[in-house]
């Protein structure tokens, strides 16, 4: 999901001989910064925080995404009101 954000430029994950999964996140850098400045959590397993669709909060007035943990799958808080669904805000990364 941070691939297609535009905040992660690659994520790869390599299988080993001995069952072991290994996952290569390459990050992204604009003008010698990295494009990611801050991910913060929101839910925590003591505070779960569940938002309908109308509820989703936007990050930094749109510049940010939050990642939400929808019935169907972990998406983009644009994603999740486009597809009217609601879920768990994990986190904000901006």
């Amino acid at each position: 999901m941070l691939v297609s954000e535009g905040y992660v430029a690659s994520a790869v994950v390599t299988e080993e001989a001995n069952n072991k999964a290994t996952l290569s996140i390459e990050l992204k850098y604009f003008e010698g910064r990295a494009v990611i400045e801050t991910i913060q959590r929101f839910s925590r397993p003591g505070l779960r925080q569940f938002r309908g669709k109308d509820a989703i909060p936007t990050v930094k007035q749109g510049m940010g995404v939050a990642i939400v943990s929808t019935s169907q799958g972990i998406m983009s808080d644009r994603a999740a009101r486009a597809a009217g669904i609601g879920g768990e805000i994990v986190a904000f990364v901006a």
